[in-house]
C-alpha cells in the first residue's frame, strides 16, 4: 500500500507545478534580460589582469558576480543547452518523463483504455518511471550534472576574478 501513495503523491506534484507561479517567482524574463551587459564590456580583454593577492580576488568575485549576474546565467544556460545536445539519451529521458507526465495528467485520474483491457493511472506512472529509471542511468545524470557543475564555476569564476572592476568602483570604495 505504500507503493501506491508514493504514486499518488508524485501525482499530486505533477498537479501541483504551476507555470504561472513558476513565472511570478523567477520574476519576467525581458526585465531580467534587460541587465544584461553587453559582449564588448563583458568580453574587454583590456580590463583582464592577474589579481595581486586573495583579497582582490574577493573583491572582483563580488563585484562582479552581482554586475554580470544576467550573463552568467546565460553563459550557465548556454552550458546546459550544450550539455543536452552531446548526451541525447539524457535529453530524450527528460522529454520522455516530461511527455509522460503531461500524457497521464490529461486522463485526469481516469483509467487509459487499451485494447487489452484499462489501464489506471498508479500503472501508467509506475510504467514511466521503471522506465525512465533504467535510461536514465545509462544517460549517466549525476556524472552530466557535476560536469555542467564544474565547468560552470571555473569558468564564471575564472572570468570574475580575472575581469577588473571599473576604475569609477575604485574611487568610489575610497573613504576620506
Amino acid at each position: 500500500m505504500n507503493y501506491l501513495s508514493n504514486i499518488s503523491q508524485a501525482s499530486r506534484l505533477a498537479d501541483s507545478i504551476n507555470v504561472d507561479r513558476i513565472k511570478t517567482e523567477l520574476g519576467s524574463i525581458p526585465s531580467r534580460l534587460s541587465t544584461m551587459r553587453p559582449p564588448r564590456e563583458f568580453f574587454n580583454v583590456r580590463r583582464f589582469s592577474k589579481p595581486q593577492n586573495f583579497g582582490e580576488v574577493q573583491s572582483r568575485v563580488g563585484y562582479n558576480l552581482r554586475y554580470y549576474s544576467t550573463n552568467y546565467t546565460a553563459i550557465v544556460i548556454l552550458l546546459f543547452i550544450y550539455t543536452l545536445l552531446t548526451n541525447l539519451l539524457l535529453f530524450f529521458v527528460i522529454v520522455f518523463v516530461v511527455a509522460g507526465f503531461t500524457g497521464i495528467n490529461r486522463l485526469q485520474g481516469a483509467d487509459l483504455s487499451t485494447p487489452f483491457g484499462p489501464i489506471t493511472t498508479s500503472q501508467l506512472y509506475t510504467g514511466l518511471i521503471g522506465i525512465a529509471t533504467v535510461l536514465g542511468i545509462f544517460a549517466s545524470p549525476f556524472s552530466t550534472l557535476m560536469w555542467l557543475v564544474g565547468i560552470s564555476a571555473v569558468t564564471i569564476f575564472s572570468h570574475a576574478s580575472f575581469l577588473e572592476k571599473p576604475i569609477e568602483t575604485v574611487f568610489e570604495e575610497e573613504t576620506v
